[in-house]
C-alpha cells in the first residue's frame, strides 16, 4: 500500500467516513508484510494502532510512517509466544489509549520441510508463534474488550489451514488450529466480542519471497516459480498485501456487524478449485 495522508483536522462528515474512527487496535506481526499493510490501513481509517513485533527496527519504521502521515501508532517489541510479554503488550496498549477495540492476530512464521526432516524444535516454533501466540494475545485482550463493552478479534489463518500442502505440516497444522480456535472463541465470546479469521492465498510479501528463494528447483528462476504458482489461482495472479488488508478492515469495522466465526478465503479462488 502506498503512503497515505491524514488531515490534521477533520470536518464532521470526514470523521463519519472513517470506518475505525475512535477505535484502538493491536496488530501483531505489524513490522512488515501483511501486518504492516493492515496497520497502515487501520490508521488511515482512524484507529490508534499498537504495533507488536519481534523486529524492533522495522516496527519502529512502521510507527514512524504512520505518525509522519498524521496517524497514531505506538510500537512495542514483543514475542507473542511469551505470556509475560503479551500481558505487558495488552496492559500498555490499554494504559496508553484507554481501551481496546480490535485485535489483529497476524504474527506468524513458516517452516517448510518434509516430515522426516522437520525438527521438533521447528514444529514447536511454528505452533508456539502461530497458534499459541494468537491464543495468548486473545486471552489477555478479552477482559479489556468486555470492560469496554465489546470488541473484535481477527486471526490470520491461511489457505493452508483449509487444504493440505506438501512439506508444510507444521504450518498447515497451526493455521488449521487458528480456524478451530476462531470458531470456538466466536461461540464462547458472542455476542459481546466477534471473532473471525482470514485465509489468504499466496501474497507477495517478504515471507513469500524467502519461501520462493529456498524452494527453487535446479535451473528455475524466481519469476518462473511465481508464474507456476499463479496457475493454482483462477484469478491468475498472486495476491498483494492490500487485498488482505481490505478484508481485515471489513472484519474490523461495523460493515461486518452480523459476522462471527467465519474463515474468509482471500485467495484468488485457490480453495474453490
Amino acid at each position: 500500500m502506498g503512503e497515505f495522508k491524514l488531515q490534521g483536522a477533520y470536518n464532521w462528515f470526514e470523521t463519519l467516513a472513517l470506518k475505525l474512527a475512535g477505535k484502538v487496535a493491536i496488530v501483531t506481526g505489524g513490522a512488515m508484510g501483511l501486518g504492516r499493510e493492515i496497520a497502515m490501513l487501520f490508521a488511515q481509517e482512524g484507529a490508534r494502532v499498537v504495533l507488536a513485533d519481534i523486529n524492533d527496527d522495522l516496527g519502529r519504521q512502521v510507527e514512524e510512517a504512520i505518525t509522519n502521515a498524521q496517524g497514531t501508532a505506538s510500537f512495542l517489541q514483543v514475542d507473542v509466544s511469551k505470556a509475560a510479554e503479551v500481558q505487558g503488550l495488552v496492559s500498555r496498549a490499554v494504559s496508553r489509549f484507554g481501551r481496546l477495540d480490535i485485535l489483529m492476530n497476524n504474527a506468524g512464521v513458516v517452516e517448510a520441510e518434509p516430515i522426516e526432516e522437520l525438527s521438533e524444535q521447528a514444529w514447536d516454533r511454528v505452533i508456539s508463534i502461530n497458534l499459541k501466540g494468537a491464543w495468548l494475545v486473545s486471552k489477555y485482550s478479552v477482559p479489556h474488550m468486555r470492560a469496554g463493552g465489546g470488541g473484535i478479534i481477527i486471526n490470520m489463518s491461511s489457505e493452508l489451514g483449509l487444504v493440505g500442502f506438501p512439506s508444510y505440516s507444521a504450518y498447515c497444522a497451526s493455521k488449521g488450529g487458528i480456524i478451530a480456535l476462531t470458531r470456538a472463541l466466536a461461540a464462547e465470546l458472542a455476542p459481546t466480542i466477534r471473532v473471525n479469521c482470514i485465509c489468504p492465498g499466496a501474497v507477495s510479501t517478504p515471507m513469500l519471497e524467502r519461501e520462493f528463494r529456498t524452494s527453487l528447483s535446479a535451473g528455475q528462476n524466481l519469476e518462473e516459480a511465481k508464474r507456476e504458482l499463479m496457475k493454482r489461482y483462477p484469478i491468475n495472479r498472486l495476491g498483494v498485501p492490500s487485498d488482505v488488508a481490505r478484508a481485515a478492515l471489513y472484519l474490523g469495522s461495523d460493515d461486518s456487524s452480523w459476522v462471527t466465526g467465519i474463515a474468509l478465503p482471500v485467495d484468488g479462488g485457490g480453495t474453490a478449485v
